[in-house]
């Protein structure tokens, strides 16, 4: 364990020009700006043209708190910046480091966004052949084109394949491959059982195969994970354990709160 920490400390993306966008997605950032800006054109209309006071405070008071959460989103995406706080890669490095994979085979990256974590997979393991998936959608900015850059400027544009997929139904059979990955895609599928979404996920693993899953698990989402912890200890997987990420990545629960991943939880085993 102590080595695949060390092993995922050496390794650095976004050293060669990459992009791997940011968590905190730009039209949020740009949405609570705009709003801001509103907010303060009709204080000063409310104030100066139509001289209604009491919605002159009622704005003013309005653009205090979005001025507010601006400042807090700002610290939020620069914590997160691979060229920043560099949480992104942090959180990265926490989950491949208890991935019990000995790099020989295939393995998948359910959600693969700008394909941060599948390059720093075929990275960590030049012999295996990565694969990344994700809808890709409006929200991010990320597509296959980025992944692809990615990979090439990382130098694994061999080792790495992306293509557009569905977390809720995976496009490829029964055990398929000898890794799983997966990290804080889930918990953006609306509409569907976290849970299910979980074991389809291990349905394409291979017996014998490891997986690494790690979401911002909140009990009203997820139901209780302890409970179905045991539920796949019961169907015969091994070494299943739930990790803390939000302590073991963040620093504390309290930060990764501060940064609205408090409930990060790593669902790590063997099938």
């Amino acid at each position: 364990m102590e080595n695949r920490k060390s092993q995922q400390k050496g390794i650095h993306l976004g050293t060669h020009g990459e992009k791997y966008g940011n968590w905190m997605s730009a039209p949020v950032f740009y949405m609570v700006g705009g709003l801001l800006a509103l907010a303060v054109v009709l204080a000063v209309l409310f104030f100066t043209v139509f001289r209604i006071t009491v919605l002159g405070v009622i704005f003013t008071a309005t653009a205090a708190v979005l001025l507010a959460l601006l400042f807090w989103i700002t610290w939020i995406r620069r914590q997160y910046a691979f060229g920043g706080g560099g949480m992104m890669e942090g959180v990265h490095q926490a989950v491949l480091s208890h991935l019990d994979y000995d790099g020989k085979g295939k393995l998948l990256d359910v959600g693969c966004g700008s394909g941060a974590l599948s390059i720093r997979a075929a990275l960590t393991w030049p012999e295996t052949k990565v694969t990344g998936i994700d809808y890709w959608g409006a929200a991010y900015g990320y597509g296959q084109a980025m992944c692809e850059k990615n990979a090439a400027g990382e130098g694994v544009g061999s080792q790495c394949t992306f293509q557009h997929g569905d977390a809720n139904k995976l496009d490829f059979p029964d055990e398929s491959f000898d890794a799983v990955v997966s990290n804080y895609v889930y918990h953006n599928i609306t509409g569907a059982n976290k849970q299910a979404l979980l074991l389809e996920s291990l349905r394409v693993l291979k017996k014998g195969g490891v997986f690494a899953l790690n979401d911002d698990m909140k009990p009203r989402m997820y139901g209780n994970m302890e409970a179905f912890a045991q539920k796949l200890r019961d169907m015969g997987y091994q070494e299943v354990q739930l990790i803390d990420t939000a302590k073991e990545a963040f620093g504390s629960r309290r930060r990764a709160a501060m940064m609205l991943l408090g409930d990060s939880r790593l669902l790590v085993g063997r099938k």
